[in-house]
This record gives structure tokens, C-alpha cells and sequence, in this order.
């Protein structure tokens, strides 16, 4: 019997994608300030940005989760009880952490914020995810590493009131809980600070040892060899097994990604746990082909179901490419009025007469054909060539305010 459904939650690397995924169905999101965060590469949030993110959440009412899993050093420490207060008073719901000391301090420093144990903790059974409950974790992130039917055991094994959160969707690390010292020992960036180069996305050749300089491809194709490079995770199409393992939290990974992935998965994601919701009674169910064809939508490696079903086919690595259908062009910043004609922002370049997806806020893509560009002095032109540049796009359907506007690669 199914008593609840899991929380949709979305990355946010910037007030964007925060404002994207919070439009498009997160139920919580997660983001991380200017330090302590696990996406250096992320624009992340000062703490101006982060009481705006709250106030804006909140007023929705929706989280925020501050990522603060970084394992800091003896240096970083002395800023550490500053940071917790300050992201306290900001109104944050929950604190995510890996290091034990600054699980500690957090409960020292802003004891009114809960505090979950992030993936890189590395808990992979109920005694560990039971270990931090009693020290005052209201939540565990798994590795993702972990089976589904662990998953079930571990719920039944664990205070009921100890929240389950999984990654279902996402780039995923070749080291165990993402606890890699690749990049450190070949960049000097410390991927456990944040700070990684993803050395496990390169091309590799050999080289014999006598034979300095000459390399020799190792080739799974022609693109060449990905020796530690990951599929991409995808479990849309299994959201009643993660509910039924009791799963809490379904996590989507992507804070150094752009708003337009955050916008396709949230509002994928969203749908399918509605969906299930609503076919709860239904032993046959299974999510709609649009839902899944969605995630083929955005640029992403070839999917998998991960460790979530064990050792099956599809978790070896792949070549390191990307597969990339569809370009997000523009975002509507006003919608249609009774012309058709509304307001964007260009992101890609788009053509007069090209045929553009749009994805609204209430999930449901279609087609439109774009008419006419004018620009902002208020010339017609046959093109959107610039980023960020602001036009007035007719139409021959009408456009909701907040769109995402994109466009089949040829």
C-alpha cells in the first residue's frame, strides 16, 4: 500500500534554474552557496540570492536544501559557523552534508535546519542510514550504488520517520559516491571539494613503454575509447518500484547544467509521479511514451537504470559523446496576446519559418511555426542571431508566458 508520493527534487545552479524548476513542478530544490557546495562550476547563490530563493520557494510552498557535502579541510573550518548561520537565517529547510564535523556544527550553529546526510556519506545499508538518524539526520541521500530491493529492506529496517532520498536521474560518477581522487591526482583539482575536471569524460590511447610519444588507440569505435566514462541514469520509466521500495525524494542531478535541462526533467519527473498517483489501482501501469520522450529531449548520454536492478546489461561505459535532438532557442518572457505575438529572450539562433517545440509550464509540448521576429527597434528580421536578445514573435498558436521554446536539430 502505497502511503505517500516522493517529493520531485531538482537542481538549482543559479536563480534561473531555480525559478525554471520551481515553475515546472518541483516539489524542493537544491542549491548550494558561493563555498561549501559540491559544483564549483555552478554560478551558485550569494546569500542575498538565497533569501530571495527561500522567499520565493516558500511563498510557493516548496523547499530549499543547502548543499553543503564538501569535506572541508582544517582551513576551511574557521568560516564554516558563519556560513551555517547566515544560510539559517535565510530560511533554508535543510543542510546537506558528508562530514560528520560539520554535521555537527550545523546543529550548533542553526539547530532550526534539518539536516541530511548527502551521497557522498556513502550509505549503502540500514545500520549506517540508522547510525545517522540517532545523531539527528532527518534524511539520507544513498549511494547510488545501492539496489532497489536494499532500498526496501533498509526502509523496512529504519525509523519511519527517516527520509529516503535516491538520484533517478543524471550524469553519474565512476568512483564509488563520487569519492574520486582522479582529478586531483592528474589536474590538482580536488573533486571532493567541488572543484572536479571529470578526467573520466576523456579520451584515452596507450602507450608502450618503449615507445615514447607513439600512441596506440584502444577504440570501442571510431570516436575512440572512454575507458571510466558513465551512462547517464534514467529511472522515469520505474517510478512505481521506487515508490514501492519507499522511496521519499526523487533527487535529479544537474546543478552545473543549464535551465532548459532542469525545465525537461522537473516537468518529466513531475508528470510521471502525478501520473502513477492517479493509476495507484491500475497493476498493469506504465508511464506515457510523451513522459519518457521527453528526456530524449535535452543532451544526455545513453540512458540507464544504473545499480537500482543490479549487475544487468547497460551499465557498461560508452563513448563520451553526447545525444543532442533538440536546442532550446528562446524563453517567452511574456505570453501570446490576441494576435499570437509575445515576448522572448534568444538563446540559439532560429530562422522566420522554422517550426518550434514549445514546453509550458504545464508540461505539454506542440509545435508552433514562427511567423515574424521584430526586434527592440522594432524592426522585422529574418533571424534571432544574438543571445539574450529581446523580440516580438508572432506565432500561428499562442505562447504561455514562461515557455521554454526549442528546436529539432536537422
Amino acid at each position: 500500500m502505497v502511503d505517500k508520493m516522493p517529493e520531485v527534487l531538482s537542481p538549482a545552479g543559479d536563480p534561473e534554474s531555480l525559478r525554471t524548476a520551481l515553475s515546472f513542478g518541483a516539489d524542493a530544490v537544491y542549491l548550494a552557496g558561493k563555498t561549501f557546495g559540491m559544483r564549483t562550476a555552478s554560478k551558485n547563490f550569494s546569500l542575498e540570492e538565497l533569501k530571495e530563493a527561500c522567499e520565493l520557494a516558500h511563498g510557493m510552498k516548496k523547499k530549499v536544501y543547502l548543499t553543503c557535502n564538501t569535506l572541508p579541510r582544517n582551513a576551511d573550518i574557521p568560516s564554516m559557523p558563519d556560513f551555517l548561520t547566515a544560510a539559517g537565517e535565510c530560511g533554508v529547510d535543510a543542510f546537506i552534508i558528508a562530514d560528520l564535523g560539520v554535521f555537527e556544527m550545523a546543529k550548533r550553529y542553526a539547530p532550526q535546519v534539518e539536516r541530511h546526510i548527502s551521497t557522498q556519506g556513502g550509505i549503502i545499508n540500514y545500520e549506517a542510514a540508522r547510525a545517522w538518524y540517532d545523531l539527528g539526520a532527518k534524511r539520507v541521500v544513498l549511494a547510488r550504488e545501492t539496489r532497489l530491493d536494499e532500498i526496501a529492506e533498509m526502509r523496512q529496517k529504519i525509523p519511519k520517520d527517516l527520509e529516503i532520498e535516491c538520484f533517478v536521474h543524471g550524469a553519474m560518477c565512476v568512483s564509488f559516491s563520487g569519492r574520486c581522487l582522479i582529478s586531483s591526482f592528474m589536474t590538482g583539482r580536488d573533486a571532493n571539494r567541488g572543484d572536479c575536471a571529470q578526467p573520466c569524460r576523456w579520451k584515452y590511447h596507450l602507450m608502450e613503454e618503449n615507445r615514447e610519444g607513439e600512441f596506440f588507440p584502444v577504440e570501442e569505435e571510431n570516436g575512440g575509447t572512454y575507458l571510466y566514462n558513465s551512462r547517464d541514469l534514467c529511472m522515469i520509466e520505474h517510478i512505481p518500484a521506487l515508490v514501492q521500495a519507499g522511496v521519499d525524494s526523487l533527487k535529479i542531478e544537474g546543478r552545473a547544467k543549464t535551465y532548459y535541462y532542469t525545465a525537461v526533467t522537473t516537468n518529466a519527473y513531475r508528470h510521471a509521479v502525478d501520473e502513477y498517483r492517479s493509476n495507484l489501482s491500475n497493476p498493469d501501469y506504465k508511464v506515457s511514451r510523451w513522459i519518457v520522450d521527453e528526456l530524449d529531449k535535452i543532451s544526455h548520454r545513453a540512458y540507464s537504470t544504473g545499480f537500482f536492478f543490479g549487475n544487468e546489461p547497460g551499465q557498461e561505459t560508452v563513448n563520451g559523446g553526447y545525444i543532442r535532438h533538440y536546442n532550446a532557442v528562446a524563453v517567452c518572457e511574456e505570453g501570446s496576446n490576441v494576435k499570437n505575438i509575445c515576448v522572448i529572450t534568444q538563446r540559439n539562433k532560429f530562422l522566420v519559418g522554422d517550426t518550434l517545440d514549445i514546453l509550458p509550464p504545464d508540461g505539454y509540448s506542440f509545435e508552433t511555426k514562427c511567423l515574424r521576429l521584430v526586434n527592440e527597434d522594432g524592426e522585422e528580421v529574418p533571424a534571432a542571431p544574438h543571445p539574450m536578445q529581446r523580440l516580438w514573435m508572432t506565432t500561428d498558436k499562442p505562447i504561455p508566458n514562461g515557455s521554454v521554446i526549442r528546436k529539432k536539430n536537422m
